[in-house]
């Protein structure tokens, strides 16, 4: 899996979670099966909140590929709130076979954010997938 975070705003700041600690951590969560409908994010702007971002069709491509190589087996991650916090790809995949749920895992309680307030360019990204 490339590297990837979680970012979300939190009043002013921007709190943000490496998405492989949060997989790790969210290992021996039981599982949950949760309707798609209770992902909001889903009908919210998930991969384009980033100053300049669009939603240009070579990006749609790109996230579209990353939606076909996705395995359902996979749990998404929510917060203790029930936000995504792992797994769009997931969900886009589900929704677009017409599932009507998809399986889950949920934090009791969130964890602490690894950043706050640090530039995406500023990010640990190793060259090699982890």
């Amino acid at each position: 899996m490339r590297k990837q975070y979680h970012l979300r705003l939190a009043g002013p700041d921007t709190r943000i979670w490496d998405v492989h600690k949060l997989v790790r951590a969210s290992r021996n969560l039981p599982r949950i099966d949760i309707p798609l409908g209770d992902i909001a994010e889903l009908d919210e702007n998930w991969w384009y909140q980033e100053p300049g971002a669009v939603a240009t069709p070579r990006s749609l491509a790109h996230h579209m590929a990353l939606v076909m190589e996705t395995d359902l087996s996979h749990p998404v991650i929510l917060c203790a709130e029930g936000r995504l916090m792992d797994g769009m790809h997931r969900a886009v995949k589900a929704v677009m076979e017409k599932r009507e749920y998809i399986s889950a895992v949920r934090f009791p309680v969130t964890p602490e954010p690894d950043f706050i307030n640090v530039s995406l360019d500023d990010l640990p990204y190793p060259d090699e997938p982890v």
